[in-house]
């Protein structure tokens, strides 16, 4: 006995069997009830998804010995021709094939005459917007008076290309992509009648592989089983898939979300080692972090999105690393970074190019709610005018040492740079509007010390960005942008720190209160003010919270 796939083994045979398509089951089997059964019927959707198997449900249904009945009964000699598929009063045409005027004039010919023991006549074409013109017009008579033994039901893909006048003579029914949920909910139910032992996360990759069509999903069952046997390993499901290692793809999504970029490199070249495809792998990264995103906003949530924590398995320690605001500028970036890797000649180029910017952003920074801030502390300060800008100390003077005299410049000499009044962050901001590469570098490091001809530098030991910065020709570069900047030589000196070094220093916050309360500390505009006005800052509140007023009993704020 010949095999049957598992596609056509487990077809639907009956509406409560169609998956992910509840509406059009419901509509058809209350017409069927009520006596209302149309003429012609149009069923549009992607490929997959149940249309001719609702199609012959629906010639079951109203052929059936026990009918017109919503629950045919699939015993009956039409029901038993339908499901077999040589129904003699079930005429199935494939409109690619007979697209032509002279098949649907032989169509219309058939029509005159009365079935030979069913009760209508059923005609279903599938991929109907292949027919060409002169079919359309040879089969709109046809549809404008139909006998009554005869049925229509129309299949297409591409429902746009059917000429209107078509359109108007049927009802249309719009099938729907399945969510990954009902795939693999439904694979599982096969597997267990085919004694297939496959684990959820296997299923998942199959439904997840399949995008939304059920005969692609049981096609690749089908063929996960002939590889793997009735056990099936999560890791052949991968293999024969092509599908990137999940514990990779982590590896590469934590890298980036620490700002790693030797990390970033490293799972990329196993990446190309192992021969994945480049585009498939940002593909799943993008998934990762839209997981990651729907992790943030529905974790508090009473009712999650059922079909996506299915994927969110091992995704919450990810989560913790990084703001929404950060997991949404990466995902942008991801999907700006696939569409490149589409039309790029050199694809791993590409994405360890796009994967090393992203690394080396910084935390997003809510510039509104700085502004605003900033603007109710002025109010608190009785609309005084701006401080001066923030800028590096002078080096001081003792009493037995004078400045030295100012020479008379010669008019044919250029007269020698004066020392400028900057800081650190402004440097970088200098730096980035001409080396954002560089600027971004820089950043990822840690300000240990700064005087007017020392800066000091410290970074995790072992990464990218030190031997970067370590290297002669970005070293004199850097001091001859630091000299041009603040008017004066400076030394640069970078300094290897371990992480419990760095944490020492001033590391990442590791919760949202601690960044908020750091970013906020550290921005100019408000060391400015706490210079000028010799206070401290006691508390910090995210912006929306309203700030203590001022108590009356402090006496002057210039004097606290």
């Amino acid at each position: 006995m010949s095999y049957l796939v598992m596609a056509r083994k487990w077809r639907p045979q009956r509406f409560d069997e169609l998956v992910g398509q509840e509406h059009v089951a419901r509509t058809l089997e209350n017409a069927i009830k009520n006596g209302r059964i149309h003429h012609a019927y149009l069923f549009c959707g992607p490929r997959g998804v149940g249309k001719t198997s609702a199609a012959r449900i629906l010639a079951k249904a109203i052929n059936c010995a026990a009918g017109p009945t919503p629950a045919p009964c699939n015993e009956c000699q039409s029901c038993r021709e339908i499901t077999q598929g040589n129904g003699v009063d079930v005429f199935e045409i494939d409109g690619a094939s007979n697209t032509g005027v002279d098949d649907i004039r032989e169509l219309r010919e058939n029509v005159r005459y009365f079935p030979a023991h069913s009760r209508f006549k059923i005609f279903i074409i599938d991929e109907v917007h292949m027919l060409s013109i002169n079919a359309f017009n040879a089969l709109l008579k046809v549809l404008e008076e139909p006998p009554p033994h005869t049925k229509f039901i129309f299949a297409t893909t591409e429902a746009h290309k059917i000429p209107a006048t078509i359109l108007s003579r049927c009802q249309r029914f719009d099938f729907r992509r399945l969510p990954g949920g009902k795939i693999a909910a439904q694979l599982k139910a096969i597997t267990e009648r085919e004694a297939v032992v496959i684990s959820p996360m296997a299923l998942h990759l199959i439904a997840h592989q399949a995008e939304g069509s059920m005969r692609d999903a049981l096609s690749t069952l089908d063929q996960v089983v002939a590889y793997s046997g009735e056990t099936v390993a999560d890791e052949d499901v991968e293999n024969l898939l092509g599908v990137v290692d999940r514990s990779l793809l982590l590896e590469t999504a934590a890298a980036l979300l620490q700002r790693n970029s030797r990390a970033v490199l490293e799972t990329l070249l196993k990446v190309d080692e192992i021969g994945f495809s480049i585009r498939h792998f940002c593909k799943d990264l993008i998934d990762i972090f839209r997981s990651l995103i729907f992790l943030k906003i529905f974790q508090d949530s009473p009712r999650p999105p059922a079909d996506f924590f299915a994927t969110a398995e091992g995704l919450q320690p990810l989560a913790n690393l990084a703001d929404l605001a950060d997991l949404e500028r990466d995902l942008a970036l991801l999907l700006k970074l696939e569409k490149e890797l589409a039309t790029s000649s050199f694809p791993l180029i590409t994405l360890e190019a796009g994967l090393l910017r992203i690394s080396h952003l910084p935390p997003a920074q809510p510039l509104a709610a700085l502004i605003e801030g900033l603007a109710a502390m002025e109010k608190r300060l009785g609309g005084t005018a701006p401080p001066p800008p923030f800028c590096c100390p002078r080096p001081e003077t003792t009493s037995s040492s004078s400045p030295p005299a100012a020479r008379p410049p010669k008019p044919e000499a250029p007269r020698a740079p004066t020392e400028k009044a900057g800081d650190w962050p402004g440097f970088l901001a200098h730096l980035n509007s001409a080396k954002p590469l560089l600027a971004a570098q820089l950043g990822t490091g840690r300000l240990l010390s700064f005087s007017p001809g020392r800066i000091d530098l410290g970074f995790l030991q072992g990464t990218y960005e030190i031997r970067q910065i370590n290297e002669a020709a970005i070293r004199q570069e850097m001091e001859q942008r630091l000299e041009h900047y603040f008017g004066r030589k400076v030394s640069l000196n970078v300094t290897p720190l371990t992480a419990e070094e760095l944490a020492v220093q001033g590391g990442s916050p590791t919760t949202p209160e601690e960044r908020l309360s750091r970013e906020a500390l550290a921005h100019p505009a408000v060391k400015s003010v706490l210079r000028v006005l010799g206070g401290q800052v006691e508390d910090v509140k995210p912006l929306g919270e309203t700030f203590p007023q001022a108590d009356s009993s402090a006496g002057d704020p210039m004097q606290n």
